[in-house]
């Protein structure tokens, strides 16, 4: 292979569709070329953002529940950094670096929605249980998502939207690239980061608007249990434009069955059966938590078993094709080829059975110190986090959501029913359940981001095969990091009482746990509904997944992805000339994606903020009616200049 020295021009064409039969994707880095990929710049830049993100998002997301994505605001620092020392032919490099750095969000997901829990129930937890829980969970999620790799990426091409590796990958080589759509990259981020900046920051206008502000509109939530919410974040309406109206519909109908067909019906059935006093003080949202969230986390659980056995096949074959380069000693067609070649299936294999027995000699010497339950505990493991890879993988690719708290939810409830009928309650049950929870939690959450890492790679043009190496690196130190900050976070603030960061996934997987290991039950009729919920909307065709996503995410954060939905819809339609259209949907692409990149880098910078004691809110402004009213003109203009400025682009000739 020749090294190259070409400019890059920007994405194929095909980027975004399917392909057609005989047609092949070649992606911006030339596949017979060589580029700079991995060296002491790409790996030490990759490793300090790990550390950096790690502790951001660790303490973030256990302050305020949400754990942001780390890979967008670390392609931007990539790139920004490859402009100021006006290094040339760095996107092979900014692709490593992105992909290293972006192991902090997902193994900070893994551990923190798990393991203060153990804090929270007054449960002892040692550094080396947080750090070996997230280590080895984000090993096995990128030991079970390599033979998946080809799947995803390259046979579901243009079937799935990926959002948010389309907006990283616009992001990344609109840097490479320059030009014109670095401009409109670089401006749609000003005006997103911006926008979302002041919001979180100031609270110059409401992030949510509700029905309640309307006329009646507080008694209808009070009475009826009806209310409708709009998130209006430029992150959020721009992930829906690049989702697209299909999966955006689907999504939206899921939370609208939830919020206004399921809560005003238990609300109507409490009344007609005597049970009003106990609905009758209820919120809408306290139903959603009660009942609907729960009713969507039997549906994910029951779409991802039915996912598992439709895709039963790919499963196989992919389990076959492991079988076959682990112990064939000709190489594989595609190994010969730069942009097709993941690690040796040896290495993948010889890796899934040396973690398998990590995982148990932490169990046995770590958590549970006796053989037989170390040996379930690493069954419930290794089963739930294979069968429950493809399902992270598959919601990722579809709304840039992994549903890991919802699954990890479950996970927990299973195990807790297995280790107390081995035998294994009380507390030392509570702390072995955690422990295998933040194992898969993690592992859940490793597999469903770094098929967005690889997905990255396959649209520019990386050696997969040095992306998954490396992978493991950023694992260890994000896991050494996240760990730290746990430790640190719990004697310096605690996770419960007066003062205490919020962490509440962490207090919900409490709730569920607590209960089951003394005696309790899991809500399983609602868990059973979901399930068949699922099933009548597999029989019906529908994206059973999609739609419990809908279910399970609260109702403000789904209906700006209608919203940027249909802006894309009108965007690809208005005209009659197809490559017009097509124009106009990539340059709408652009923008969206800079809506994203905006909002995620300000939406740190602005938690940074808050962190270092400056609260600058407006609190009693955003108190008031009004600040919501103006969210929804300020939410207008906003999508008013997405679909504009999308119809401004012009057709190459």
């Amino acid at each position: 292979m020749e090294e190259n020295n070409e400019m890059i021009k920007g994405l194929p064409a095909n980027a975004y569709k399917e392909l057609q039969p005989g047609e092949e994707y070649i992606p911006v880095m030339a596949p017979d070329r060589i580029y700079p990929e991995v060296n002491f710049r790409s790996v030490s830049l990759g490793l300090l953002m790990a550390v950096i993100f790690s502790a951001a998002a660790a303490y973030l997301g256990l302050k305020i529940g949400q754990v942001f994505e780390a890979a967008i605001p670390i392609a931007i620092i990539a790139v920004g950094l490859s402009a100021l020392t006006k290094r040339k032919n760095a996107l092979g490099e900014n692709v490593i670096i992105q992909s290293i750095g972006a192991s902090s969000g997902v193994i900070v997901a893994g551990a923190i929605f798990t393991l203060p829990a153990l804090y929270i129930l007054d449960l002892e937890a040692h550094f080396y249980q947080v750090f070996f829980s997230s280590l080895l969970g984000g090993f096995l999620g990128i030991l079970f998502i390599v033979p998946f790799r080809k799947y995803f990426v390259a046979e579901m091409h243009g079937k799935y939207p990926f959002p948010e590796a389309t907006a990283t990958t616009e992001v990344l080589v609109s840097g490479e690239k320059g030009g014109d759509q670095a401009k409109v990259l670089l401006f749609s981020g000003l005006i997103g980061g911006i926008y979302d900046f002041v919001i979180a920051t100031f609270g110059l206008w409401a992030e949510e608007f509700s029905t309640r502000v309307l006329p009646y509109g507080e008694a209808l939530a009070d009475k009826a249990k009806i209310v409708f919410k709009l998130n209006v974040g430029a992150a959020i309406v721009g992930l829906g434009y690049i989702i697209g109206l299909k999966y955006a519909v689907i999504i939206c109908a899921g939370s609208f069955v939830g919020w206004f067909v399921i809560i005003p019906m238990i609300a109507h059935a409490a009344e007609m059966f005597g049970g009003a006093a106990a609905i009758a003080g209820a919120t809408p949202e306290s139903i959603f938590a009660e009942y609907v969230r729960m009713i969507g986390i039997g549906g994910i659980a029951a779409a991802g078993v039915i996912g598992i056995i439709r895709s039963s096949k790919v499963i196989q074959t992919a389990m076959k094709l492991a079988v076959k380069e682990t112990f064939s000693k000709h190489a594989n067609s595609d190994s010969n080829i730069r942009t097709r070649r993941d690690l040796p299936m040896s290495i993948i294999m010889g890796g899934i059975l040396l973690t398998a027995l990590l995982i148990f000699v932490f169990f046995q010497f770590g958590v549970v110190h006796n053989l037989g339950h170390a040996l379930l505990a690493l069954l419930i493991v290794m089963i739930i986090s294979f069968l429950f890879t493809t399902v992270a993988a598959n919601a990722i690719a579809i709304v840039g959501t992994n549903p890991v708290s919802g699954m990890t939810l479950m996970t927990l409830i299973i195990t807790s029913l297995i280790m107390s009928a081995a035998g294994l309650s009380g507390t030392s049950g509570m702390v072995a359940a955690l422990i295998i929870g933040g194992v898969v939690c993690t592992a859940l959450a490793m597999a469903g981001g770094f098929i967005t890492d690889l997905k990255i790679g396959y649209w520019l043009g990386s050696s997969p095969y040095k992306q998954q190496g490396w992978k493991f690196l950023g694992t260890v130190v994000s896991a050494a990091t996240v760990g730290g900050v746990i430790i640190i976070l719990n004697q310096t603030y605690g996770f419960k009482g007066e003062g205490a960061l919020v962490a509440p996934q962490a207090n919900a997987m409490a709730a569920v746990i607590e209960p089951m290991m003394t005696g309790g039950a899991a809500p399983w009729l609602l868990y059973g509904a979901g399930a068949f919920l699922s099933l009548i909307l597999t029989m019906l065709g529908v994206p059973a997944l999609a739609f419990a996503l809908g279910m399970f995410i609260p109702i403000g954060l789904n209906t700006p992805l209608l919203v940027g939905g249909l802006i894309a819809h009108y965007v690809a339609t208005r005209s009659k000339d197809d490559q017009l259209n097509t124009a106009r949907r990539e340059r709408g692409t652009l923008i969206a994606s800079g809506f994203i990149a905006g909002g995620a880098l300000m939406g740190v910078i602005s938690a940074l903020i808050k962190f270092g004691g400056l609260d600058l809110e407006a609190t009693d402004w955003l108190a008031s009616s009004g600040s919501q009213y103006l969210g929804i003109v300020m939410f207008t203009l906003l999508c008013v200049y997405l679909y504009r400025n999308s119809l401004k682009a012009q057709k190459e000739e």
